[in-house]
Order: C-alpha cells, then sequence, then structure tokens
C-alpha cells in the first residue's frame, strides 16, 4: 500500500478520527528565511542600540550653540534703572556677573577634560537651571548632559571613585527642592 501525499510531497496520515490531515514539516527554504529575519532583527537591534555619543563633541556642539545663539541676538537696549534699594536687593554688591552660557559649557567642557567630573556636572545643572536659553540651545544642552551623564555611569559602574562622586552630585542636584 503506498502511502498518499499532497501536491507538495507532504504525506497524508489518518488520524483516528477517519479525515486527512497534512504531516507540516518545516522545509529548507522556511528555516533559511526564518534565520534571515532572526538576523536582521538582531543587527537592527545592534545599530540602534550602539548609537554612542561621545561627551566631547556633545559639549562641543552645545558651546557651539550658545555662542550662535548670542552672535544671532541683537545688542539689548539699557533698562531702566532700577532703585538703588531694588538693585541692592537683587544683586549684591561685589556679586560676580554672570558669563554667557557658551561660556559656561567651555568651562564644563574644560573642567570635564580635566577629570574634574564634579565641577562638570555642577556647572551643567546650574547652566540647565537657567531661564535664559533657547529651545535650541537647550536642546543642546540636554543632549550634553545626556552624553556626559551616560559616560560618568559607565566609569561609575567600573568603579571610578570621581565617576561616582559626581553620579552622587548630580542626584543630589536632582532632588533638590527648587
Amino acid at each position: 500500500m503506498s502511502r498518499l501525499r499532497t501536491v507538495s510531497g507532504a504525506p497524508l496520515t489518518r488520524p483516528t478520527g477517519g479525515k486527512f490531515r497534512i504531516e507540516v514539516r518545516p522545509s529548507r527554504i522556511m528555516k533559511r528565511i526564518l534565520f534571515e529575519c532572526i538576523l536582521l532583527a538582531a543587527i537592527a537591534v545592534l545599530l540602534v542600540a550602539c548609537h554612542k555619543q561621545n561627551a566631547v563633541s556633545e559639549m562641543e556642539k552645545a558651546a557651539d550653540a550658545m555662542a550662535k545663539a548670542e552672535t544671532a541676538q541683537p545688542p539689548s537696549t539699557p533698562a531702566p534703572q532700577p532703585s538703588d534699594q531694588a538693585a541692592h536687593v537683587l544683586v549684591p554688591p561685589g556679586a560676580p556677573a554672570v558669563p554667557p552660557p557658551a561660556q559656561q559649557v567651555q568651562e564644563a567642557l574644560a573642567a570635564y577634560k580635566a577629570g574634574n567630573l564634579e565641577d562638570a556636572v555642577t556647572r551643567l545643572q546650574k547652566l540647565r537651571a537657567t531661564r535664559v536659553l533657547s529651545p535650541q540651545q537647550r536642546m543642546a544642552l540636554q543632549d550634553s548632559i545626556a552624553a556626559v551623564m551616560t559616560e560618568i555611569y559607565t566609569m561609575a559602574e567600573k568603579g571610578d571613585t570621581r565617576a561616582i562622586a559626581a553620579v552622587m552630585q548630580y542626584e543630589k542636584m536632582q532632588t533638590a527642592p527648587r
């Protein structure tokens, strides 16, 4: 008695119910397609996950964005002089003038390159808290902070004490009341 087969060559078997059913065996082509799909998905995940930001280049981009915005702004007209009492309350005499954002980012970059991670994190966080940034400046600053903190967290995981102290400083500043 010969076995019955389908057009594709799969053998037909007779289950106990009396009706024919098709035995499905994965073919080589289907196995290869499955393997290629899994391989492509893994490559896609790796390409997306491996996009590494360089902290120094991100900080330099932020400094450039700050400098471009400063040169694009027209010189401001002098504001009317407040009364002597109001000026005394708002700005104490002898207080240092706040440097422009581009200079603050350059100082944070210099601190980061010198290995003073806590100072770099503090400078970037203080700059983030200012309200004088344009949306483009704020985005550039956020990108640089993300890149810096990614590298600092990586160094802290490896046991770098400076990085651990910088992470603690960052978390302290993030949770401090404003």
